[in-house]
């Protein structure tokens, strides 16, 4: 199979009914049987959560690659490429190489009559990737909850819950207690667990579901894991004290905006130290650990474009994947400051473009935005998006006045650029597939 037909293949994949889903769900045991185990190799970490997982698996493996190990990841969803899920060092894997280990898993689906879910089929593809590549050390993201979540049949005994918020409710349950149980449900007996801070709620209901495991390692960020933010010195980004059971690291960079980040790079790091404290890798010193950290890039996290350009018009894009109103609430107050970076009786203008599934809580999310900016709805090619004249219709009178609607990304784009003139500042957000189809239509590569 070339590339293009293994991404059509997992397209359709994706839009099976749920049913159907979980019942292939059920397949990938025997699948990766079949396979002859690529996952026994692997050792790592599987990182579930709400928000933050993408962020904080990106950071734990600038640290495990600063401490001299290859280092296997996948990212999920994918924004532009469907090898973006399947990443060495941070880098996604070709599309050659993603079509080889795509077709040895579609091989083996029809020789053994196993077919799988989309899930099921990327950590397939993405574990015998990782055998051909010769890559042991590995940080997986779930797709979906935890406990049901496909990549936990890799097997890895490091398991990082992040933040957990009102998300999936309908997959998932409707209260954070019902949320924050899926999400830790995938940790096993014996696991070392890192936990982020909690919500009241989500802490009483994961430590009630870890009280049923046994021989349990856990470290949490305000108990075991602490992170301390401090001025540089020289007037550079604020620096980062970091300490872990293992050990202390100091004056460490955060490259990625905005505040909640530097707890994403403490999990992070502290992720790393779990798999050193198994014997999974090595603690880096810091001279090693801080050039890796900044160098740490992750796409569509407040993600800004500083010279846009779309046909004739020019200015500024901040892309930005939240997709829930907890998350809208964590990155508004960045979003508004770089929108206002800019002041003065000639300030550009700001324009925001807006996507999201139809089961999301759209007017709770925008809520969280200025009202005087203008707005354009829209959807993506994602086969559960809102329609956006539905979004509209769910905006309570007073924000449905000052919006529009457009049928595809691209066009929102254009209407926003033309709301927000030469020089203004375009907001992208609701959804990571809005952030996709918005860095292809600017000419962005997948990274």
């Amino acid at each position: 199979m070339d590339y293009q037909r293994c991404t059509d293949h997992l397209a359709r994949l994706f839009r099976i009914p749920a049913a159907q889903r979980e019942a292939r769900r059920e397949h990938l045991p025997a699948l990766l049987a079949a396979l002859g185990r690529p996952q026994d190799g692997l050792r790592g970490a599987m990182v579930v959560g709400t928000n933050g997982k993408g962020s904080t698996a990106a950071f734990a493996v600038a640290a495990l690659s600063a401490a001299g190990r290859r280092v296997g990841s996948m990212p999920s969803p994918h924004l532009q490429e469907a090898r973006e899920r399947v990443r060495v060092d941070g880098r996604p894997v070709s599309r050659a190489e993603y079509a080889a280990a795509y077709t040895e898993v579609v091989t083996a689906t029809e020789e053994h009559g196993l077919p799988l879910s989309a899930a099921s089929m990327c950590a397939a593809v993405a574990a015998v990737h990782f055998r051909r590549a010769g890559v042991t050390r590995v940080v997986a993201e779930a797709a979906l909850g935890g406990r049901r979540a496909a990549v936990r049949e890799l097997g890895l005994d490091v398991k990082v819950v992040t933040g957990v918020g009102l998300d999936h409710t309908d997959a998932l349950g409707g209260t954070l207690a019902r949320i924050a149980a899926a999400k830790a449900g995938a940790v096993c007996d014996g696991d070392h667990v890192v936990l982020a801070r909690l919500h009241p709620q989500a802490q009483a209901a994961v430590e009630e579901e870890l009280a049923q495991r046994t021989g349990l390692t856990i470290w949490q960020l305000g108990r075991q894991i602490h992170c301390t933010a401090r001025p540089d010195a020289t007037g550079g980004p604020v620096l980062l004290d970091v300490t872990t059971p293992r050990g202390e690291h100091r004056a460490l960079p955060c490259p990625l905006p905005g505040t909640h980040q530097h707890h994403n790079l403490a999990l992070g790091l502290a992720t790393a130290a779990a798999l050193a404290e198994r014997g999974h890798a090595a603690t880096p010193a810091d001279d090693l650990l801080r050039p890796a950290l900044a160098a740490t890039r992750w796409p569509g996290r407040l993600e800004l474009i500083t010279d846009a350009r779309l046909d004739g018009w020019h200015g500024r894009v901040l892309l930005d994947g939240a997709h829930n109103p907890q998350a809208l609430a964590t990155v508004t107050p960045e979003i508004e400051r770089i929108a206002h970076a800019a002041r003065g009786p000639r300030a550009p203008r700001t324009a925001v473009v807006f996507a999201a599934m139809h089961s999301k809580d759209a007017a709770a999310m925008l809520a969280r935005l200025p009202g005087a900016w203008p707005l354009v709805l829209t959807r993506t090619d994602a086969p559960d998006a809102a329609d956006p004249t539905a979004l509209l219709a769910r905006l309570p009178p007073g924000r449905r006045a000052g919006a529009v609607t457009a049928p595809d990304t691209t066009t929102a784009l254009h209407r926003a650029a033309a709301l927000a003139g030469h020089g203004g500042l375009l907001v992208a957000l609701g959804s990571l597939r809005l952030v996709g189809e918005a860095r292809t239509a600017l000419g962005l590569p997948p990274a």
